[in-house]
């Protein structure tokens, strides 16, 4: 999310806000002003503003709950399709899933209930009790809390619902199997959406489009976790790589990396031990700067994650998940340094698993006439 402006932390969880989402801001004052004004412009916007603000809620709602578990929740960035949480790591037991899952949706039901004892006008899912303005605010609000709700709760990724039912599904079989499921039924709902946009409301076909996707990135990043269960660090790290010591140039870096295909380099002291990572960007925004003569230890990110070879690829993942780092060390058990593994390497030898397992599997019988 790298056009996304900070607009707040709370309780360790930053709240950012898309550059996309004020240009929808735009698009709606537009779009009212066009059609009734200046006044429905203004109404319009601080209705949408009313809406985000009741998205940031739901989203917390899953913060609260994945931390009542010891799950940490780095930012939530609002986007004009609406907010979207990154947590620490996925919950693999089913029953901490489900609540995680099932707490957003249970925010906006909430909310719809107090609007609706401060208006007393019963909530409805059609589009025109969203868009009457001859409706107050309030009670237009409360109708798009209880659609919210209802809608994330389609049992399709990256929804709710999809999660939920991952949960339910946890419960009677494997995780990588549960979710395969679920995908694979969030990708029916998705063909559905996206046939009742071709003849109806075109915004469909492009929630088809985002669940259609969700779903298969979700599948994939399930049967990845299932192989890495059983995989040690040493069988996916990289070990043919250039380091550069504390005291390297970046002008003799640059030559370096001119003649290597690597995008990390390991900054290894005289005793072997890993003092820090120096990345691509880095040497590149050290020669825009003009910062030829520095060295490799000011601009290295200090502070690398390191691993033992024998540990496992969980562990590796977790780790790149939660310090957010391009890679993490593996070092054997002097601490000297080996190899680094990086979510790239990860994913490649995860696909190479995948398609020599798919390569090994019998031919299909032809079918007897």
């Amino acid at each position: 999310m790298t056009w996304s402006i900070p607009i707040g932390r709370f309780g360790g969880t930053t709240v950012r806000l898309h550059i996309t989402f004020l240009l929808f801001l735009v698009w709606i004052g537009a779009v009212y002003a066009a059609r009734a004004g200046m006044r429905a412009a203004i109404d319009g916007v601080v209705l949408v503003l009313a809406v985000f603000a009741c998205v940031v809620l739901h989203e917390f709602g899953h913060v609260l709950a994945a931390r009542h578990y010891g799950v940490q929740t780095r930012d939530i960035t609002l986007l004009p399709i609406g907010g979207v949480a990154r947590m620490a790591r996925i919950p693999e037991q089913p029953t901490q899933e489900l609540v995680i899952a099932l707490a957003g949706p249970a925010v906006n039901l909430v909310i719809a209930a107090i609007l609706y004892g401060i208006t007393r006008s019963v909530p409805h899912l059609s589009g025109a009790a969203f868009q009457d303005q001859g409706v107050g605010l309030v009670a237009r609000l409360s109708s798009i809390n209880l659609f919210l709700a209802v809608f994330n709760l389609i049992p399709a990724f990256p929804m709710d619902g999809g999660r939920a039912l991952r949960a339910l599904l946890t419960y009677r079989m494997a995780y990588a199997q549960a979710t395969q499921v679920a995908a694979s039924i969030g990708q029916g709902i998705a063909f559905v959406f996206g046939f009742l946009g071709l003849v109806g409301n075109p915004l469909l076909v492009f929630i088809a489009l985002f669940v259609y996707l969700g779903a298969a990135a979700e599948a994939q990043g399930a049967l990845f976790r299932q192989l890495a269960h059983g995989m040690i660090v040493s069988d996916v790290m990289t070990t043919h790589l250039q380091p550069v010591s504390p005291d390297s140039r970046i002008d003799d870096i640059v030559v370096t990396m001119v003649h290597l295909p690597q995008r990390e380099f390991p900054v290894v002291d005289g005793q072997g031990k890993l003092c820090g990572l120096l990345t691509h960007a880095a040497i590149l925004r050290a020669m825009h700067a003009g910062q030829t003569d520095a060295m490799a230890a000011d601009i290295m990110m200090p502070d690398i994650p390191t691993l033992h070879s024998y540990q496992s690829v969980d562990d590796a993942m977790r780790l790149l998940e939660e310090r957010q780092v391009p890679a993490v060390g593996v070092c054997d058990g002097q601490g000297r340094f080996m190899g680094l593994i990086s979510q790239t390497n990860i994913g490649e030898i995860m696909t190479i698993h995948i398609l020599r397992d798919k390569s090994r599997l019998p031919p299909a019988r032809p079918a007897l006439r």
